[in-house]
């Protein structure tokens, strides 16, 4: 079997740090995002050497904000991954966007160029919360972005969402639920906020968590979720992504089904072969690396490890159980050459008495009770 590759893009500028976000990302100067796709670009030619008869399936451009780039900057940097890698006929190429960033110019260059899939970042459509979240759009200006991206021609749409909000009710959420399958995008990822240290929210919120919808509310949001993107005709295929049915992300079921993937651009990690790394973090330093073959990886390459056939049966199934249908007892074998009860018998015998987890002989994967307590159930399986 021919092995397949997944290829992840970073674009680490964005009009505006959000108070909630610790991704890589940050504001910067046309001349200086110029200069960073270059020097992109160069890195995807160099690095497409260790990579020779690897079938690409899927691309994803991430940040920060890929749509604040100017049209030619996208195509450029696409026109480097079809120079030197094998695209799969029909891969899913995706493009996020945040609203207010898009006009009708880039949305068709980034057809011309091949992207076929695009991510919009709304999070909520309450303006009160938008502005809480330091996000620099309203759901008005969602809208209208939403609109153009459909006249422009596209036909698989992603809407980001995120749950348990300061200030945010039941009902606001219930609100934004509506509001946003009225649309009917193809897919709907729904995650709940999380306070993550460094930023103005850990600040704000870590020894204030009563500003936070309490653990009840929370609670219900994530059930009124589930639900209702169900009655609206949106399968549940990962525990925060709903979709209909054959809209499903690609290329995030690879990550949550361990196929390779090479992430290029600042800070950007990749799995390949069993070994784990990522690129240099410092914007100043990644744009200096002389981007040359068998040359730049000593200066970009960083945190190199090689997973243990252990770690790598870990993380297997740490992942592959966040996928409603869980992990195939069979590819279990075919990737490890040992039988999964053989290696997580207890564990798995004790979880299925506590309902926490089904299997049916074919598969192991989370019951409704294990996917609310999923944290604690998926750690039982770091052997």
């Amino acid at each position: 079997m021919r092995r397949t590759l997944e290829l992840y893009i970073h674009i680490p500028f964005c009009a505006r740090k959000c108070a909630y976000c610790d991704f890589l990302s940050a504001p910067a100067p046309a001349g200086v995002q110029r200069r960073y796709v270059e020097q992109l670009a160069d890195e995807i030619s160099c690095q497409s050497v260790h990579y020779p008869g690897l079938k690409v399936i899927s691309v994803y451009l991430g940040g920060g904000t890929p749509s604040l780039l100017e049209p030619d900057e996208i195509r450029s940097v696409m026109e480097a991954v079809r120079s030197h890698y094998d695209i799969a006929q029909g891969a899913e190429i995706t493009i996020e966007a945040n609203p207010g960033t898009v006009s009708m110019e880039k949305l068709e260059s980034y057809l011309e160029a091949g992207i076929n899939r695009i991510s919009i970042g709304l999070q909520s459509g309450d303006d009160k919360e938008l502005r809480e979240l330091g996000r620099i759009h309203t759901y008005d200006e969602f809208l209208k972005t939403y609109q153009r991206v459909r006249q422009a021609g596209f036909a698989n749409v992603n809407i980001d969402l995120m749950s348990a909000l300061p200030g945010q009710t039941l009902a606001s959420w219930n609100a934004t639920l509506k509001k946003v399958t009225m649309l009917k995008p193809e897919h709907i990822s729904a995650y709940s906020l999380m306070i993550e240290e460094g930023t103005p929210f850990y600040e704000r919120y870590h020894d204030h968590p009563e500003l936070l919808p309490g653990e009840d509310e929370e609670r219900e949001m994530y059930y009124a979720t589930k639900q209702f993107l169900r009655e609206q005709g949106y399968e549940r295929y990962e525990i925060s992504n709903y979709a209909k049915p054959g809209r499903e992300c690609r290329h995030n079921i690879g990550y949550w089904t361990g196929t390779e993937y090479l992430g290029v651009g600042l800070g950007a990690s990749s799995y390949v072969g069993g070994i784990r790394f990522r690129n240099e973090r410092d914007l100043e330093t990644y744009c200096r690396i002389p981007m040359k073959e068998n040359e730049a990886d000593k200066w970009l390459h960083q945190d190199i490890v090689k997973l243990s056939s252990k770690e790598m049966m870990e993380e297997y199934m740490f992942l592959g159980l966040r996928m409603i249908d869980g992990v195939s007892c069979e590819e279990f074998m075919r990737r490890f050459k040992a039988d999964v009860w053989d290696v997580y018998g207890d564990v798995l015998r004790r979880l299925a008495g506590n309902r926490l987890i089904i299997t049916d002989g074919s598969s192991v994967r989370l019951s409704d009770f294990g996917i609310d307590i999923s944290n604690y159930v998926l750690s039982e399986f770091l052997l």
